[in-house]
């Protein structure tokens, strides 16, 4: 069983790969270190450079710095809206 140093080395590199691979407007999340803890942004991706990339959520664009991921994965399309009750 690998350790947990592994684990991690091993979801980053995934992660760094979906990320790569990823098309713009492909829908993402991401989880990166944030303080003592992490932040997930979930969206489309908008932009990738060599250091960074950017999530468009519902609560406007995330940069996010690759240094600062610890996973990513694609994720299915949202729900459509409910149609209100009468």
């Amino acid at each position: 069983m690998p350790e947990p140093l592994e684990q991690d080395a091993l979801a980053r590199a995934l992660a760094l790969r979906v990320l790569r691979d990823a098309a713009i407007g492909d829908r993402l999340v991401v989880r990166a270190r944030h303080g003592d803890g992490a932040r997930d942004a979930l969206g489309t991706l908008a932009a990738r450079s060599a250091t960074t990339v950017t999530i468009d959520t519902r609560r406007g664009p995330a940069e996010v710095p690759l240094a600062d991921v610890v996973a990513a994965k694609p994720v299915p399309p949202p729900p459509a809206p409910r149609r209100p009750r009468p």
